[in-house]
């Protein structure tokens, strides 16, 4: 397998996938001006096990909760690339169906639309999230699920050294005690299993698929042996649903003691069991059995936006297409409900600066 990963065409197709739509990054710029030799120093670190991840790049997000992204170096993601292309087929298959970040032809938009279609088949809803759930994934359950399908040693050592690089990105976390630990004798596994290293960087598409990786077991945990037919996972989003509350209720119960075996923890004031018909709030809308609403806080995030791309616009800081592509990128996103007024009103305020071209938004979008 490991071959397959340093082969210089696996490397150049990671060069293109990770930097697709970032051509104009002035990181990404200087990695192209040298292409093939940046690709040859980075196979030939690969093939001679010297290569060691870079320092990330941390920033924060309010999305709307804040969030601590980190960046890694552009070189390593075409690593992080060109180890998914390899890997990632081994775990697909394995992967269930309703499963729905980072995937090929998955996504949000079809996440909402399994969601509305067991609303509209289901009467009652249990939804849950994960509390803090990239930092506090746990580096040697991981490892053990990826190793039962990845034998190759060399594999897993450039695993290890993805994860050792990411390892002080969340090293802030506090530690989290489950009902088996111990801390106040430091007997016991649980105890040094609560100090292992834990955390992924969630700008990683390693840390996307990962992340996949380790809740696949309570995916088939809750399809296999709670028999949930109704169920929609998103990164750490769950939805499942059912005929009654009890049984509901039951499955919560049950979901909590499980992902504690991940030593992952629910929301657990926030995993709530309610009629579908009220409307699920899910990845920025309210999905109902027979429509869908955009969230508020979408509208309002955007209309900012909007008011500041306007006001660089008009200072000429960005390019009329800049615009035009934030614009219609919302709209292509807000299409998916109903939301026409908020489109036709959010649209309307544009005002163009004298002598910029003709915004063609309404032409190239249904506003």
């Amino acid at each position: 397998m490991y071959p397959q990963i340093v082969e210089f065409y696996n490397l150049y197709r990671a060069f293109q996938g990770a930097a697709r739509g970032k051509t104009s990054h002035p990181d990404v710029a200087t990695f192209e001006y040298e292409l093939e030799r940046n690709l040859v120093g980075l196979q030939d670190e690969l093939a001679a096990q010297t290569y060691r991840p870079g320092a990330y790049y941390n920033f924060h997000i309010r999305d709307p909760k804040p969030r601590l992204i980190s960046a890694a170096p552009f070189r390593d993601r075409v690593v992080h690339h060109a180890l998914c292309q390899i890997i990632e087929p081994l775990f697909e298959r394995r992967f269930i169906f309703d499963s729905y970040a980072c995937r090929v032809g998955k996504g949000t938009h079809a996440a909402i639309d399994r969601a509305q279609e067991f609303a509209r088949a289901y009467p009652y809803v249990l939804k849950c999230d994960i509390e803090h759930f990239f930092p506090r994934i746990d580096h040697a359950i991981l490892r053990a699920e990826l190793a039962r399908l990845i034998a190759d040693a060399d594999t897993m050592n450039l695993i290890d050294q993805i994860l050792a690089g990411g390892e002080k990105v969340h090293s802030s976390e506090p530690p989290l005690f489950f009902e088996n630990d111990d801390p106040s004798t430091g007997s016991g596994q649980g105890l040094f299993a609560a100090l292992r290293p834990r955390g992924l960087p969630i700008g990683n598409l390693t840390s996307q698929f990962w992340a996949n990786v380790y809740l696949n077991p309570l995916d088939q945990f809750i399809k296999r042996d709670l028999k949930c037919h109704g169920y929609v996972r998103y990164v750490d989003d769950l939805l499942l649903f059912a005929e009654d509350k009890a049984t509901l209720h039951e499955w919560r119960a049950q979901v909590i003691a499980f992902a504690a075996t991940l030593r992952q923890k629910l929301h657990e004031n926030q995993a709530a069991v309610f009629p579908s018909s009220t409307g699920i709030p899910f990845l920025g809308w309210r999905v109902y059995p027979d429509h869908r609403r955009l969230k508020r806080r979408n509208g309002v995030q955007f209309a900012r936006r909007l008011a500041r791309l306007c006001g660089q616009l008009e200072r000429g800081e960005i390019p009329l297409e800049r615009l035009d592509a934030a614009v219609n990128g919302w709209l292509a996103h807000a299409q998916h409900g109903e939301t026409w007024g908020l489109r036709r009103a959010l649209v309307s305020r544009v005002v163009i600066p004298r002598g910029a071209k003709t915004f063609e938004v309404s032409k190239t979008s249904k506003v």
